[in-house]
């Protein structure tokens, strides 16, 4: 195993730096290091070498220019069993360095900030960084590279245990480095493709995202599977508060459910089972909300999953717990709440941060990947063309306007039949629409009277609307476009109803 004699530290994030740099001097081992950790060690009372005193030149260029140079490149990447490399750096006097410790500037934080401007973009961008990162890990057999903090305290330990680091413990240092380098040059890639914002799709599709955790299983138990998670928002990060290790099929529901919920500013409740929506609801309170989501469908409700656009509150919780539910999203919980729902062991509880949905979706395909811009668009009244001889009613236009909100999240072929507020009923995936139409009047418990229906593609024929009148639907919304529109508007007439062309669709598949 290669002995650690010298190690060069350079870092951004300092966390935990102090105490790994003093076991490291404990050990014997001479520190090389730059600018702010360099005095960082120094007033910790620990001896530090300057790099400008091992390459000779100052650092410079405001710190632009720091390890980037021959002494340094050549003592990281010089093969120990190679007698002419071994050779050269005696030549020339260049001190091996047998372990680098970097992790870089902080891109990503900068790159979120609001308003922030190019230059300061390109200003951190880290150069001398990646280039030890990527020195240190080539020459993996010779060199630790260490990246991240967390690794700090069980090295010192293997280093007290045996004098040395294991083959194994360089091989997985280096793999953690080039995986450092990797997501770094991504995330630059990632903001720098969205300038100008008048480009609508990047050049190149660039996903490196960290792995968060493995998971039991995918869609199946056959199905390996795991979840990678970026940033602090959303299902992803969210910080699981009790109940049994989440599945990949919660995840992808309770997603389903974020997403519906975050479509609402009133207190809203989303009840999902297999990503459709089988209940959702706005009320004055969540309580309430929660109330008229789950009378839509309790049947469907057993055994699914739920997200709130609010902190769900000890009322909303006593109505939770009166039936099994798999999973939970909300932005928090009161602790009444939390006591409520803790007597369900097995019950998931996720806080999520709620902020920066997804501008893009991205899904793949065989050889490839499919990306596209996140559907964000609402029913406009201004924009909207009334095609019937009847006009909504200022009540059928805000129910209207929520079913459009609901539709969206409805597998296509997608029908929603609701009231102002609440979701009734949904016909999801069927392969014709008037079958959409059909099964989610069939499914339906409250009353249809006097409900709007959206579609979220145009009527094909007129057959779905007649079908969904015949059970008291009274107002609706669809695209439009069909070459039939006059003959579903014609049918809409003579069955007096109203009708309000969107001019564009929902699908989701």
């Amino acid at each position: 195993m290669a002995k650690i004699k010298r190690a060069l530290l350079s870092v951004t994030d300092k966390t935990g730096l102090v105490e790994f740099a003093r076991g490291l001097t404990e050990l014997g081992i001479e520190l090389i290091s730059t600018g702010g950790t360099a005095k960082l060690l120094r007033e910790a009372g620990l001896a530090a070498v300057d790099v400008s005193e091992l390459t000779g030149f100052p650092e410079m260029l405001d710190g632009r220019v720091k390890t980037i140079h021959p002494r340094v490149a050549a003592g990281v990447l010089a093969m120990r069993e190679k007698p002419d490399h071994m050779q050269a750096l005696a030549e020339h006097k260049i001190p091996l360095i047998d372990m680098v410790v970097v992790n870089l500037y902080e891109f990503e934080k900068t790159a979120a900030k609001p308003g922030v401007t190019l230059e300061e973009l390109i200003e951190n961008i880290d150069i001398g960084g990646p280039t030890m990162i990527r020195a240190a890990a080539k020459n993996y057999q010779d060199v630790a590279v260490v990246t991240r903090a967390t690794d700090y305290p069980t090295l010192i330990e293997e280093l007290k245990a045996n004098g040395a680091l294991s083959p194994a413990t360089h091989w997985d240092l280096a793999k953690k480095a080039f995986s450092t380098t990797a997501a770094y040059d991504a995330a630059i890639t990632r903001k720098l493709e969205q300038i100008p914002k008048s480009v609508d799709m990047p050049e190149r599709l660039v996903i490196n995202v960290p792995k968060k955790m493995s998971l039991r299983y995918g869609e199946n138990p056959h199905q390996s599977a795991g979840l990678y998670a970026a940033g602090e928002t959303g299902i992803a990060n969210a910080r699981q508060l009790q109940g049994k290790e989440l599945s990949y099929n919660n995840l992808v529901d309770l997603d389903a459910a974020w997403q519906l919920i975050c479509e609402f500013d009133l207190p809203a409740s989303a009840i999902i089972k297999h990503t459709n929506p089988c209940g959702c609801a706005t009320a004055a309170s969540l309580s309430d909300s929660y109330q008229k989501a789950f009378a839509a469908d309790p049947i469907s409700a057993f055994g699914g999953v739920l997200a709130f656009n609010r902190i769900v509150d000890a009322e909303t919780a006593t109505e939770i717990a009166k039936t099994f539910i798999e999973a939970i999203a909300a932005p928090g919980y009161t602790a009444e709440a939390l006591a409520l729902l803790s007597a369900k062991k097995n019950l998931r509880l996720l806080e999520v941060l709620r902020g920066g949905l997804d501008e893009s979706v991205v899904k793949t395909i065989t050889g490839g990947y499919l990306i596209q811009a996140a559907d964000r668009r609402v029913l406009v009244r201004e924009e909207a063309k009334v095609a019937t001889k009847l006009v909504p009613t200022e009540e059928q236009w805000r129910a209207l306007a929520f079913a459009w909100r609901v539709v969206k999240h409805v597998k296509s072929n997608a029908i929603v039949y609701a009231h102002e507020g609440q979701l009734i009923a949904a016909g999801a995936g069927q392969m014709s629409r008037v079958d959409s139409v059909k099964f989610g009047a069939m499914k339906a418990i409250l009353p249809l009277v006097d409900c709007v229906v959206a579609s979220d593609a145009f009527f094909p024929f007129p057959d779905g609307l007649e079908v969904a009148a015949s059970h008291g639907a009274r107002a609706f919304v669809q695209p439009g476009g069909s070459v039939k529109d006059e003959e579903v508007i014609a049918a809409a007439d003579r069955l007096g109803v109203a009708m309000v062309l969107t001019g564009f669709r929902h699908f989701r598949h």
